[in-house]
């Protein structure tokens, strides 16, 4: 099933900037929050954070926006 664009260029500039946002987050907390310590926790947030953000980076590039695919009106 091809992606359908469903989102303008506002909300392809929203979702990009949210994706490099959240990447930068997920770093930041892989290297100065988890790494280092024992805990799976952190590491599964942070690894959380950065399939979040590669995920809005790929809405954005493509066009297409999940929420709105499954019917769910956004603003922008």
């Amino acid at each position: 099933m091809p992606l359908t664009c469903n989102i303008d260029a506002r909300g392809k500039a929203a979702r990009l900037i949210y994706g490099i946002i959240l990447l930068a987050i997920a770093g930041w907390l892989a290297y100065w929050w988890a790494m280092g310590s024992d805990s799976a926790v952190r590491w599964v947030v942070a690894i959380a954070c950065a399939m979040a953000g590669a995920f809005g980076i790929f809405e954005a590039r493509a066009g297409w926006c999940i929420v709105r695919a499954i019917g769910v009106k956004t603003p922008m």
